[in-house]
């Protein structure tokens, strides 16, 4: 995505002296510019952000919504303490398949569970389990219309005190247009609006990258905005467009 930092010079000096990519990383990144949706990637100094944020509040249990070829799950799982682990959840098994062996030749596979199918499937699956207040942070880089879907389970999932964060709050400008009729850009505009005056969380944006919007759980209460039942029924629906592929070890590896 199109950094939001206007200077090409100051986001080349961030990026070569603060962001500590690995060479596992940079080769990811370098594979990734050569496909045709590599805009999905998130950038490097998003990656620094994130993998600070995963440290600074000392998770352990991660949920990605959105993994793309496995980029933001290496920054995000290098911190993780060995017994630590990160849910991935994509859609489209052929990116995970990409991602599984940038994971290995990066060591943290055993860090790693893979949830094949669409994300409404796989949180409400976790919510069946009992998952409430399981997860540390939640890191949500997926498709925009159902994003306060996402945004409210995983609120649910989340412990009092973690971190959920929702990539593109800038959709490369575009949120800050309001002449803008792209249907994503009002989908983020409406969900960080939502997140900001929403009284169960405190948040703020980092400006890295296409902008990274931080919400940090204070209290447990009951889904506000979407009403509990409809939240149900919208996971309901996720049930029953596809098979989520939920594994209950970590380091199990499974693609289906």
């Amino acid at each position: 995505m199109t950094n939001c930092i206007a200077d090409a010079r100051s986001q080349e000096y961030i990026r070569a002296h603060y962001t500590r990519e690995t060479p596992v990383l940079r080769e990811l990144r370098e594979y990734n510019a050569t496909r045709p949706d590599s805009f999905l990637q998130i950038t490097p100094d998003q990656g620094a952000a994130l993998r600070m944020l995963v440290g600074a509040c000392g998770a352990k249990r991660i949920l990605e919504i959105g993994v793309y070829t496995g980029y933001s799950a290496i920054w995000m799982a290098s911190v993780l303490p060995e017994d630590g682990f990160l849910l991935a959840c994509d859609i489209d098994p052929g990116v995970l398949a990409i991602a599984e062996p940038y994971l290995r030749k990066a060591g943290l596979i055993d860090r790693i569970d893979f949830a094949v199918g669409p994300a409404q499937a796989t949180l409400a699956k976790l919510l069946d389990q009992g998952a409430e207040g399981s997860f540390d942070l939640a890191f949500i880089d997926a498709d925009k219309e159902p994003m306060n879907v996402y945004y409210e389970a995983c609120l649910r999932l989340v412990r009092t005190g973690g971190l959920i964060v929702v990539d593109n709050v800038l959709w490369e400008g575009r949120v800050a247009d309001p002449d803008s009729t792209d249907p994503d850009a009002a989908a983020m505009r409406a969900i960080a609006a939502r997140i900001t005056a929403d009284s169960r969380v405190d948040s703020c944006v980092l400006s890295v990258g296409d902008g990274l919007l931080v919400a940090r759980k204070l209290r447990e209460a009951e889904t506000v905005g979407i009403a509990t039942g409809a939240l149900s029924q919208e996971l309901e629906r996720g049930r029953s467009v596809g098979r989520s592929c939920l594994l209950s070890e970590p380091g199990r590896k499974e693609i289906e």
